[in-house]
C-alpha cells in the first residue's frame, strides 16, 4: 500500500514501511537496513522524508510522558502529537512556552524541521527542547542535553543524524490565554506601526491575500495583563477562520474568552481536521527588522501571488542558537503561504518569491515547498557533527544531498 504525506502531493518511494512500538524494534530495524529515513506526522509538503530503502514512522512508539518537576521538564516519545502532549501537561498544571498553529504535528517532526509558533519574544517549538533520544546509524540509542558541545546540532537536524525516539522539554506554569480577532487593519498602518503591531500580544498572527490596501485578519493571543488594541482594524462580530469565507468551526475559541493556553495559542483544535483542505505550503523568513521591505517584495508580486495563493499568514519568532534553524542568529518574521494545490502551477510563484526576497537573505521552512536554501552559517559543524554520528550517510537522502552539501 502506498504512503503519502498529509497534503497528498508526495507519495513516498520506500520499499519497506515500518511502524514499530518499541525504541527496541527501532534500533534492530535501523541497524539491518542500509539506508533510512523517518516520519512523523507527514506534515511536511517537500521530499525531506522520502527514500527508496526503509521509511520508519515513529508515530507508534508508546508516548509514556514523565514529567520532572525538579528538572521543570517533560520527556516524551518523538511521536507523539503537540495537542495530545499538551492536554496531557495542562492536566498536570503545566505548559509548554508556544504552541504551532496545528496542534496535529508531532514533537519530533517539528522540531527536526524548526516549526514554531508566534511571538516577538519567544523561539521556535525547537528552543523548548533540552535533551534528544536518537538511535543511530548502528542502532545505539544515544542522548544529547543542553550543554553537550553538539547539542545545538541536534535539535533541528532534518532527520540526518538518526531517528528522534525521545525529546525532552522545558515545560512552564499551565498559564491562561485569551484570543481576539480584528478584520480589515489598513495596509499603511502594518507598514507605520509594524514593530508596535509584531510585539502587541503573547501571540500575533496577520492573514492577508496581498490583494489590496487592507490586512484581512490580525489575531491577537494574549496573556495576563494583556490589552488588545486593533491599531484602526475592526473587531470581528462573529468567529473566524483564517480563510474568511470558510466556517470557524475547526477554530479555537475567539472573542477574548480566557481559556487553558493549549486551547488557545493553536488557531485549529485538535479534535478537527485541520486547515482548509487541500493544498501546498511555502515559508520563508527574513530578519524582524526588514518585514517591512519583505511585504513590499510580496506585493510587488501580487498579480503572480494572489492566483495561486488561499491564505497567508505573518509571525515573529526569536532568535536562537540552533545551528540549521530558520532563526539562527536573528529575530526573524516568517512569510507563511498556504497555496492551492497545483504544484505546476505553484512552483514558478515560489521561484519568483526566492528571488523578490533574495536581497533580504530569505530562509525557508525545510518542511514546505521551497526551491532553494541559503548555506547555513553553521553548516560545517553540523557536518561533522554527522560524520561522527553517521560517517556511512545511512540517514541521507536526495532533499539532505540536495540542501546541506558540503563546499
Amino acid at each position: 500500500m502506498s504512503v503519502t504525506n498529509w497534503a497528498g502531493n508526495l507519495t513516498f518511494g520506500a520499499a519497506r514501511v515500518h511502524r514499530p512500538s518499541t525504541v527496541d524494534a527501532v534500533r534492530e530495524i535501523v541497524a539491518g537496513a542500509e539506508r533510512v529515513r523517518v516520519l512523523g506526522s507527514g506534515h511536511s509538503f517537500n521530499d525531506i522524508a522520502d527514500t527508496p530503502a526503509d521509511l520508519v514512522s515513529v508515530a507508534g512508539l508508546p508516548a509514556e510522558p514523565r514529567i520532572d518537576a525538579a528538572a521543570g521538564t517533560v520527556t516524551v516519545a518523538g511521536g507523539v502529537r503537540y495537542g495530545e502532549l499538551a492536554t496531557f501537561l495542562d492536566a498536570e498544571g503545566h505548559a509548554l512556552h508556544n504552541l504551532g498553529s496545528l496542534p496535529h504535528i508531532s514533537v519530533a517532526g517539528a522540531v527536526a524541521t524548526g516549526t514554531h509558533g508566534s511571538g516577538a519574544a519567544l523561539g521556535s517549538l525547537a528552543t523548548a527542547v533540552a535533551g534528544v533520544e536518537l538511535v543511530t546509524a548502528g542502532g545505539e540509542l544515544v542522548r544529547l542535553e543542553r550543554g553537550d558541545p553538539d547539542f545545538a546540532g541536534s535539535v533541528v537536524a532534518l532527520g540526518a543524524l538518526g531517528v528522534v525516539v525521545g525529546v525532552t522539554l522545558e515545560v512552564r506554569q499551565s498559564y491562561t490565554i485569551r484570543q481576539h480577532v480584528f478584520e480589515h487593519l489598513p495596509r499603511k498602518v502594518l507598514d507605520a506601526r509594524w514593530d508596535e503591531i509584531a510585539t502587541a500580544g503573547y501571540s500575533v498572527s496577520l492573514f492577508t491575500t496581498w490583494a489590496g490596501d487592507t490586512v484581512d485578519q490580525l489575531w491577537l493571543k494574549l496573556a495576563d495583563g494583556e490589552e488588545p488594541d486593533g491599531f484602526g482594524a475592526v473587531p470581528a462580530t462573529r468567529p473566524m477562520h483564517p480563510i474568511a469565507a470558510m466556517p470557524a468551526v475547526s477554530c479555537t475559541e475567539q472573542g477574548g474568552v480566557p481559556g487553558p493556553w493549549h486551547r488557545r495559542l493553536p488557531h485549529f483544535k485538535l479534535e478537527f481536521t485541520p486547515s482548509s483542505g487541500e493544498e501546498l505550503q511555502s515559508e520563508f523568513f527574513v530578519a524582524r527588522q526588514d518585514a517591512v521591505e519583505a511585504f513590499a517584495a510580496v506585493e510587488r508580486l501580487r498579480h503572480l501571488v494572489t492566483p495561486v495563493l488561499q491564505i497567508s499568514e505573518i509571525r515573529v519568532v526569536a532568535a536562537d542558537d540552533l545551528w540549521l534553524s530558520p532563526t539562527y542568529g536573528r529575530d526573524s518574521v516568517a512569510l507563511h503561504f498556504t497555496w492551492i494545490k497545483d504544484a505546476e502551477r505553484v512552483a514558478p510563484v515560489v521561484a519568483a518569491l526566492e528571488e523578490a526576497l533574495a536581497p533580504l537573505s530569505p530562509r525557508p521552512h525545510w518542511g514546505k515547498v521551497f526551491h532553494h536554501a541559503a548555506r547555513p552559517s553553521r553548516l560545517a559543524d553540523f557536518l561533522a557533527l554527522r560524520d561522527r554520528l553517521d560517517p556511512d550517510r545511512k540517514f541521507s537522502n536526495a532533499f539532505v544531498e540536495r540542501h546541506l552539501a558540503a563546499e
